[in-house]
């Protein structure tokens, strides 16, 4: 179970970064890198929380990450 795990989550990592970038592709690229930052601010949340333990600090940047990250998606 281990080894899956860590298998899907190489996959993940790798394939991430080039669905979210890729140029010259048919589909919305502003869906895949939405897809992408919200791992981001997933990551970057959770690693608040781990560090800090201070409910208030967790919640205030569970809403302003999300919201930076927003404003820096690409233009359609």
């Amino acid at each position: 179970m281990k080894r899956m795990v860590g298998f899907l989550s190489l996959l993940f990592l790798l394939f991430t970064p080039v669905m979210a970038f890729a140029e010259g592709v048919s589909g919305y690229s502003r869906g895949n890198a939405i897809l992408y930052y919200s791992a981001i601010a997933a990551v970057l949340i959770y690693g608040i929380y781990d560090i800090f333990h201070k409910k208030w600090l967790t919640w205030i940047s569970a809403i302003l990450i999300p919201v930076v990250l927003y404003l820096n998606l690409p233009a359609k």
